[in-house]
């Protein structure tokens, strides 16, 4: 009797704990450093999932490839190696070549066709999804990288003229062909290495989203930026399927709920990161040159040959993806 007196006593001064509710961890893999605007929507899904769950489930972010290169994403997930990663969409290309449709130059001409894309109910955008989900990697939602921009050293990439014959930075097999179709020479380099490929003169121009210029820090290695906007990046978050049906269906809804905020939290606020990012470039010296009408012509011109390059590629759900783009361009 005194025992379990003494054991009521302790119990009720809260010196014992009643056992917690079990955690998930779900970790997240990011070729970007946290401080990217990447990096801060994932933080801003970590925060709104741990708060939804009450700690039920919780989020590791792990940036700056720590774990795996962009390439390695879909690999790295779908096999259930980690539970989610962020990879450029591009990535798929390799099993689902349809996915390039957003690399396909001069496809995507506008914000408002960007955005008709990519909305949830958007048929390229479900088609994708559906595609991807074969793979064993489910899309949690789509990141928003901004418009593609030309990068080089002692002078701005006025025209297709200023890129014959210059070894050029890509992070995808369509504007692989594209850089080939304009006169260049294609090399294929992860977003965590292009620092040093700059660095070091591996490439001599290359591309990215202009607020990839301002998170790494680009304005050290590279001397201007040409606005062609010749491509949308999109970004993917993943998870790992076989986990996703391991989750409890309240915990899915939470996931999911959490991560349509943060998605259009970040498209709403992508036009002002981009012009945040050309500012800051501008500032640390770098010279922002906008093609004139006639030669993004002579762009649109010479890249001509990659949508026929990539119909091929791409098959049925290519031939798909390009009619509803074109939808878009009426």
């Amino acid at each position: 009797m005194k025992n379990a007196l003494a054991a009521a006593a302790v119990l009720a001064a809260g010196l014992i704990a009643l056992p917690a509710a079990a955690e998930t961890t779900l970790r997240i893999t990011l070729q970007l450093p946290i401080k990217s605007h990447l990096g801060q929507n994932l933080e801003a899904f970590e925060k709104e999932v741990e708060a939804a769950s009450n700690g039920e489930l919780q989020v590791e972010i792990y940036p700056a490839a720590q774990l795996y290169k962009d390439s390695e994403v879909p690999q790295a997930v779908g096999s259930g190696a980690i539970e989610m990663g962020v990879a450029s969409i591009t990535q798929f290309a390799g099993t689902i070549p349809a996915v390039d449709i957003f690399y396909v130059p001069f496809m995507f001409t506008s914000e408002e066709m960007v955005r008709k894309a990519v909305a949830r109910d958007s048929p390229i955008r479900s088609s994708l999804d559906e595609a991807i989900l074969g793979t064993g990697t489910r899309v949690l939602w789509w990141q928003a990288y901004g418009g593609a921009i030309m990068l080089s050293k002692d002078a701005p990439l006025k025209s297709p003229t200023d890129i014959k014959n210059k070894k050029v930075r890509v992070f995808g097999k369509t504007l692989g062909e594209f850089v080939t179709a304009t006169g260049g020479v294609p090399v294929m380099t992860s977003g965590s290495e292009q620092y040093i490929a700059y660095q070091r003169g591996t490439v001599d121009a290359g591309m990215t989203g202009v607020s990839g210029v301002k998170s790494r820090k680009l304005w050290q290695v590279m001397d201007h930026i040409t606005v062609t906007n010749h491509a949308d990046v999109e970004f993917l978050v993943l998870v790992n399927e076989k986990f996703w049906q391991g989750l409890s269906p309240e915990h899915r809804e939470i996931l999911t709920a959490a991560a349509r905020k943060v998605e259009d939290d970040l498209r709403n606020t992508m036009a002002k990161i981009e012009s945040d990012a050309f500012e800051a470039a501008k500032a640390e010296g770098m010279g922002i040159y906008v093609p004139t009408d006639a030669e993004m012509a002579a762009w649109r011109e010479a890249s001509a040959p990659v949508i026929e390059q990539y119909k091929a590629a791409a098959g049925d759900l290519g031939a798909k993806l390009i009619m509803e783009a074109e939808k878009l361009q009426k």
